[in-house]
């Protein structure tokens, strides 16, 4: 009988042979292959077996690749700079860098108990001054290059965390982090300007291997559309209102506008009468976020008291402000045709507004609409010279014909905003712009980079729209570079996103001091190959990292556009009823009683094993037995078979080759559940095989180790040296499936008599047709009553009799 599998000296002996002899060595003559994992934030609760399932998957994709013949490039680091962080260390009463440190401790030592592959000499942190020095570098690039620039207006502000927000960090009306109601608030505030990548962000994602509904996330987010911006003058006033429209072809059946409560001429078209209600409306307008307005079903209005002139054909429309419209969204304008939009008709319908139909199905008009026509197609009605045109070339050729006509032009519009790069908060990285009274906004020179974060007591966000920093005269108070007169230092820090951005490129040349990653290095081990990690960062990091890796590009730092070649999102571990797990709710598992209990391998496997790994999964302790009782018979197998000196049979070679091939397709398909699966199917198969043969052979042995190493490694180098190997099962190699080999000597396959399965037979593989159907007969004799008109074998599938009555 083998000795008893004991998962804590051999995770310990294995884990002390590692350090001292890597498993992963750069020899300078294999192929990299970059994984990568989204990098944590340091966060005070630590990791839970959620987190851990990320890990795991990206280490078993890791190491199978590194048993393909490559060199692994498989680093970790901590994105410890914004909100999360700060937010932990104001609720534990404690410094940011302080409490920032001490759970990278923690994390560090829970990450570590993985196993994985990681590379320590490549780790960052985004709070590190020799790190933050390329965020801010990069900063300064762009705005020489113009995309980095200021300007005051609303934006959306987050009352408990007290800065500003992007709009991609609101969610449903609240702040993704902490969940508060978001409102508007007026600031200065720093501006990236991604808008100048929007056809170059929408028009390469078909050249990356990404989740499709990730793409349709981002292809959504950036909003592109085609139409044009129509003029309509204010009736009585020199002033116009620009619209942008998908649907110029309508614009006879324009019967009024509406404009956001934030637009410029808001407040200016509201007569006597109307003052008060316009003035009320558009405060309240403000207390809300965009994302509320727009899913509002209850649509809100106010007529302004002024009308536009339709340039189409002279018609005055009335003039409203609603809350559904927003101002940085198109022109913060839109012509309301009620006829043909939902949104449109029931806002008409509410404040008794005409509706008139422009487009009709085979010309005839509805009689009572109670209900907007949205259907694509039509004839064109009430609609001037254009009556009976067919819609759908009217929309085409509208732009064009309004651009002839000098009240509008054709365009092209996007959803995608510039990005709110600015927080009034510290802990973050200082923005590196000095403002100067006489020369303006000035970057800090390059040579003096990085500009540190300066050590505070009071760090708390203050509420006023201003940063703790504003209040350390000291720092803020210092001189213009470029001509030497008083100025200040720029208080606002930057965004969480900043760091993340591009810290995949900063890993493999972790300690270049003069330049954010050389070209050597670059060249040699990037882009990204694989990345892993939540599709919850889909329109943020993504879009970012997209972002950023474009103009790298474009001002010759690195040689490719797009950061990561492959995308996995992994599913969420859930407590019980899919909540998801969080500190507050209780229902936080920590994989540290696990492993000790456990063992590393049977955590790691049966985090795979918990669920298809895309999909989310809800947790239950109780299943990890079952892995663990699999990985103890396992070894057993291994070491009760390894000294019997047993050869190989047909059928081993047979069960060995289905299970490398078997393994090895689910593996490539990321069914990783599956593989989990497959191995206890095989160990059963396995078992009953040395059962009935009176042992294994010593190569099927060697083949089911190497294949369960990337999932279990300690028990899997264990057992490859009690095999007889000096070297480490990882430079063993991945076997290969011999699909020959691999083909079942006898078959059993149906018998059918005009159609119908009557009976089943046992043939060789490799039976000829008249053998097959002669024994097929033989079965079904009952039922060959009659003239036999047909037979019919499909090799190894089944056989038909046709008989004729």
């Amino acid at each position: 009988m083998a000795v008893p599998f004991n998962h804590r000296a051999v995770e310990e002996k294995w884990r002390k042979h590692w350090e001292e002899h890597p498993v992963n060595v750069n020899d300078g003559k294999k192929p990299k292959y970059y994984c990568l994992d989204m990098f944590p934030y340091p966060s005070g609760n630590g990791l839970h077996v959620g987190h851990w399932r990320g890990y795991v998957i990206s280490d078993v994709w890791s190491r199978y690749k590194l048993m393909q013949g490559h060199y692994i490039i498989h680093p970790m680091g901590w994105d410890a700079f914004g909100l999360p962080a700060e937010n932990y260390a104001i609720k534990m009463g404690v410094h940011p860098a302080k409490s920032t440190a001490e759970n990278v401790a923690n994390i560090k030592r829970q990450i570590n108990d993985i196993a994985a592959l990681y590379d320590w000499n490549m780790e960052v942190n985004t709070t590190d001054p020799k790190f933050y020095k390329w965020t801010q570098w990069i900063f300064v690039q762009m705005f020489k290059k113009g995309l980095a620039y200021e300007k005051e207006f609303p934006i959306n502000w987050c009352p408990s965390c007290k800065t500003g927000l992007a709009n991609e960090e609101v969610v449903n009306g609240c702040c993704e982090r902490c969940g508060t109601a978001v409102t508007k608030k007026n600031l200065r505030q720093w501006m990236l300007k991604i808008t100048a990548y929007a056809d170059r962000l929408l028009n390469d994602l078909d050249k990356l291997d990404w989740p499709e509904k990730v793409k349709k996330m981002q292809t959504d987010w950036i909003g592109k559309s085609y139409g044009a911006e129509v003029d309509f003058k204010v009736d009585g006033s020199d002033e116009k209102i620009t619209v942008y429209t998908t649907r110029p072809d309508t614009l006879h059946g324009a019967t009024f506008m509406v404009l956001a409560p934030e637009h410029a001429l808001a407040a200016k078209l509201a007569t006597e009468e109307t003052r008060a209600a316009v003035e009320d409306y558009i405060f309240k307008s403000s207390m809300r976020s965009n994302v509320d307005r727009v899913q509002d079903k209850e649509k809100t209005g106010v007529f302004t008291g002024s009308y536009a002139i339709n340039p189409i054909n002279g018609a005055k429309v009335p003039i409203w402000l609603s809350d559904y419209v927003l101002a940085d969204y198109g022109t913060g304008a839109i012509m309301c045709v009620p006829a043909h939009d939902d949104r449109d008709f029931e806002f008409a319908k509410k404040f008794n507004i005409p509706i008139i139909q422009v487009i009709a199905k085979d010309g005839k008009e509805i009689e009572n609409m109670t209900e907007a026509y949205t259907e694509a197609s039509g004839t064109m009605i009430n609609s001037g010279e254009w009556n009976g045109m067919e819609s759908a070339v009217l929309k085409k050729e509208a732009p064009l014909i309004i651009e002839k006509m000098g009240v509008g032009k054709k365009t092209v519009n996007y959803k995608l905003r510039d990005w709110v790069f600015s927080r009034q908060r510290y802990w973050g990285e200082p923005i590196p712009i000095i403002h100067c009274p006489k020369c303006g906004n000035v970057p800090v020179p390059e040579d003096q980079l990085p500009l540190e974060l300066p050590e505070v007591e009071s760090y708390q966000p203050t509420g006023t729209g201003e940063s703790p920093l504003a209040a350390i005269d000291e720092w803020v108070n210092t001189t213009c570079p470029c001509c030497g007169a008083p100025a200040k230092r720029e208080t606002n820090t930057m965004p969480q996103w900043a760091g993340s951005s591009w810290y995949f490129l900063r890993y493999v040349d972790n300690h270049n001091d003069e330049e954010l990653v050389s070209k050597e290095k670059a060249d040699k081990y990037l882009p990204v190959d694989m990345y892993i990690g939540g599709v919850e960062h889909a329109v943020l990091h993504l879009l970012y990292s997209r972002f950023y890796t474009k103009f790298l590009h474009d001002i010759g730092v690195i040689d490719f556009d797009e950061p990561f070649t492959k995308l996995f999102n992994q599913g969420m571990i859930t407590g019980k009823n899919g909540i998801k797990m969080s500190k507050s709710k209780g229902n936080v598992v920590s994989p540290d009683d696990l492993i000790r209990d456990y063992g590393c391998d049977a955590l790691r496997m049966y985090e795979m094993f918990v669920g298809p790994p895309e999909l989310d999964a809800e947790w239950d302790d109780r299943g990890i037995d079952g892995v663990s009782r699999f990985l103890k018979r396992f070894w057993n197998l291994v070491l009760d078979n390894k000294d019997k000196g047993a050869k190989e049979t047909p059928e081993s070679v047979k069960i060995r080759h289905k299970m490398v091939y078997d393994i090895t397709t689910r593996l490539n398909s990321f069914s990783l559940n599956t593989v989990i699966s497959g191995f206890m199917e095989y160990n059963n198969k396995l078992i009953d095989l040395a059962k009935r043969q009176d042992g294994l052979d010593k190569e099927t042995l060697e083949t089911a180790v190497t294949l369960i190493a990337p999932f279990a490694p300690h028990i899997a180098e264990e057992l490859w040296e009690q095999l007889g190997h000096s070297e480490t099962v990882f430079a063993h190699g991945w076997p290969d499936a011999d699909e020959e080999a691999m083909k079942d000597d006898e078959i059993e396959i149906a018998v059918q008599v005009n159609g119908k399965t009557r009976g089943t037979v046992t043939i060789s593989s490799s039976a000829a047709k008249e053998e097959a159907i002669a024994a097929g007969k033989e079965v079904v004799a009952d039922w060959l009553k009659g003239t036999i008109v047909k037979e019919i074998y499909v090799p190894g599938r089944i056989i038909n009799i046709v008989v004729k009555p």
